[in-house]
């Protein structure tokens, strides 16, 4: 006898849960949708389930509005088993029935009544560390920085040229300049100098002839 593949949804924390289970232990056969079984068939002790639907091995839905546990072809005019693509669409699809047999290898249930602990917590499951994304770096864009650095180093060094130029040019025309200051403060001297001689030469011939002066008055 195969097992049943039930599928337990926690309308709770929005989780759902799978666990296989022997058929002849699961207290599931002969059950109908909408029926109610305890949890302490599927390991869930203090919980209770509600049996939502199910599926065949070929794949066939469980409907709760058709009777039996048999495969029957019945018109649809919407799920499950038929999704119509039109309003007042209707088509015959093979359903089964909504009595669970052991045709059945899926059975759909959700959560009613908590026990005390999580199914989690009952059934060992770990649960997930939260995956931290990876920032993958955008293409593209680090040769656009690239281009920009180099953009910014040229002109930098466009700017830093013409500083340099006139730095060099102001450090050969300061020579120049104080070599013109020098000459002028030469010439300043020069001409200090030469009338201070002429001044001199002015004192000496003036004694020399107050000397004469006297000498003259002397002799006579």
């Amino acid at each position: 006898m195969p097992n049943f593949k039930v599928v337990i949804s926690d309308p709770k924390t929005r989780k759902s849960y799978q666990k296989e289970i022997d058929q002849a232990g699961s207290g599931l056969l002969g059950k109908k949708i909408r029926d109610k079984v305890s949890g302490n068939h599927f390991g869930l002790a203090g919980f209770e389930l509600e049996i939502t639907g199910g599926s065949d091995k070929e794949g066939f839905p469980m409907r709760a509005d058709v009777h039996g546990a048999v495969r029957k072809k019945v018109l649809l005019s919407s799920g499950p088993g038929f999704h119509p693509q039109r309003k007042g669409q209707r088509k015959k699809k093979s359903v089964r029935g909504n009595i669970i047999s052991e045709a059945v290898v899926q059975v759909n249930t959700k959560v009613v009544t908590h026990g005390q602990k999580t199914i989690e917590e009952l059934w060992g499951i770990k649960p997930k560390e939260p995956e931290k994304k990876e920032e993958k770096p955008k293409e593209g864009k680090p040769e656009k920085h690239k281009e920009e650095k180099k953009e910014k180093t040229e002109s930098e060094e466009k700017v830093e040229k013409p500083k340099e130029e006139k730095a060099e040019k102001k450090h050969e025309e300061k020579p120049k300049e104080h070599k013109a200051e020098k000459k002028e403060t030469e010439k300043i001297e020069e001409k200090k100098e030469g009338s201070e001689a002429k001044e001199k030469h002015k004192k000496e011939e003036k004694k020399e002839m107050a000397e004469e002066g006297l000498e003259a008055k002397a002799e006579e």
